[in-house]
């Protein structure tokens, strides 16, 4: 059983915890947060031993192994560093950071401390994606495909009364591409690999954030869109269209309710779903073997580093194109 700490105390950090334990492989040996009183709730909370108010002493403390990162995004590349530095394996939650630069920098920095860094990306490590695919391949090659991910902001409401809450302040590297639209992206270059081209649509806050969008990425044979919005509710499902069928999926991230609809009307239902913590215990099982089996997940792992890759480049050529800025970026 491997050691893990937490830096974030949300509820996808509560999910987090809830699947790593219920996996049967992971020990919840600390959290970290930024005030001690705080830590110590959250460390009651879960039941973990430590606590940390500094990511440094976090690195350096021998009774952690590993650590899932869901800090702010503007926070990811520091925290990420200060925990690879030290050897720590990390999985942290997306988008990894803002940069393919700094990607690389980490991607590198795990390599030479023999560490795992991972980015949180349910898709990659649900079973379910192996339905997905296999159906895929019963429609012929997909001409169109339309995935979705719109999910109305908690905290829109306060953002309309005049406050600026995390999600919708630039300053944090943060917005509809970044906290949505990278779950569309994500399949879209899986399945279709990177596009020949690509065009983005973003609807700008007055913050200077984005609050929604649409992507388009054509390929010789296919074209894809994208739609995220922290706006409004998606009342429509992803779909894979080809000319035996289609296939449709209520949730891309979560790959919840997958059906086949034949070319003939007929629908066949493939897959139903789960509970969130339990999709979330997917990634911290791959994330544990490939700690411990290297060598076996080698191919499996390394593909999940290269579309961390794609997937950074292709969000900042996005935001570049679509005039999306954040402080980090050079002028």
């Amino acid at each position: 059983m491997l050691r893990f700490a937490t830096i974030g105390s949300g509820w996808i950090t509560d999910s987090y915890i809830r699947g790593a334990l219920d996996s049967g492989l992971w020990e919840l040996a600390g959290v970290y947060s930024r005030t001690r009183e705080r830590a110590q709730e959250y460390a009651k909370k879960h039941g973990a031993r430590l606590t940390f108010t500094s990511v440094e002493d976090l690195a350096a403390c021998p009774e952690i192994d590993a650590v899932y990162v869901a800090s702010p995004n503007a926070l990811h590349y520091q925290h990420c560093k200060t925990l690879l530095e030290q050897g720590k394996h990390v999985i942290c939650e997306k988008p990894l950071c803002s940069h393919k630069a700094q990607v690389e920098e980490l991607q590198a920095i795990a390599n030479e401390r023999n560490a795992v860094f991972l980015e949180a990306i349910m898709f990659l490590h649900l079973p379910q994606r192996k339905i997905l695919e296999e159906a895929l391949s019963r429609i012929g090659t997909v001409s169109l495909a339309k995935i979705d991910f719109c999910q109305r902001s908690s905290k829109l409401d306060a953002y309309l009364k005049g406050e600026l809450p995390n999600i919708f302040n630039p300053a944090l590297e943060t917005g509809a591409l970044m906290d949505l639209g990278v779950y569309c992206l994500y399949p879209a270059l899986a399945l279709f690999g990177k596009p020949e081209s690509f065009q983005i649509h973003p609807l700008m806050l007055d913050s200077g954030a984005d609050g929604a969008g649409v992507v388009t990425l054509r390929y010789p044979d296919k074209l894809v869109t994208l739609t995220y919005s922290k706006l409004g509710q998606a009342g429509a499902d992803t779909d894979f269209q080809g000319p035996q069928g289609t296939v449709r999926v209520s949730s891309i991230s979560r790959l919840d309710t997958i059906s086949l609809w034949r070319k003939d009307g007929s629908v066949q239902q493939l897959y139903g779903g789960d509970a969130k913590y339990k999709l979330m215990g997917w990634e911290a099982k791959d994330f544990y073997r490939y700690i411990t089996q290297p060598e076996e997940t080698r191919e499996e792992y390394q593909r999940c580093c290269s579309l961390a890759l794609d997937v950074a480049e292709l969000l900042e050529a996005l935001r570049r194109q679509g005039g999306i800025r954040f402080p980090s970026d050079q002028a």
